[in-house]
């Protein structure tokens, strides 16, 4: 898949869990598991901003596009 989803390495960075990040964006760990292993077929704008707004950061920083 060209889109490469970076949750993990932002959650890294904020030494946030999966179990935090879903409290706070009050989505399901199963939901959440399923965008941060890049198996999302797709993602609302409202959920990418809830996550970031929590991580700080853009949705740049989270979602990649890969010529491969």
């Amino acid at each position: 898949m060209p889109i490469i989803v970076n949750l993990d390495v932002m959650m890294a960075k904020r030494k946030m869990s999966l179990n935090e990040l879903s409290e706070k964006v009050d989505l399901t760990l199963a939901n959440l598991s399923i965008l941060k292993t890049g198996k999302a077929k797709a993602i609302r704008f409202s959920t990418l901003e809830a996550i970031c707004k929590v991580l700080d950061c853009q949705p740049g920083d989270i979602l990649e596009y890969s010529k491969k």
